[in-house]
């Protein structure tokens, strides 16, 4: 099985890097979220989120659980629950 990570931006920053390519938005902190929606950048190194327009940029040092700025990651998603 697979764990996607989530990440939110309570912080209202333009843009997050992250360490993966393959990730779900969540938009903010539950209540405040909007729909969690699974976005890929495939072969390139960045993705908007259709919600709430936050940039994620690829920054493969980072770990799953770290972003820049830090307090980004809100957990994960087991694919195999779905």
């Amino acid at each position: 099985h697979m764990s996607i990570p989530q990440y939110k931006n309570d912080l209202g920053v333009q843009s997050i890097e992250i360490g993966v390519r393959n990730f779900q938005c969540i938009g903010e902190t539950p209540p405040m979220d909007h729909p969690h929606i699974y976005l890929t950048m495939g072969s390139g190194i960045r993705k908007v989120c259709l919600y709430c327009n936050t940039e994620y940029v690829l920054n493969q040092s980072l770990s799953p659980e770290q972003t820049i700025p830090e307090g980004c990651h809100e957990g994960f998603v087991d694919e195999t629950l779905r």
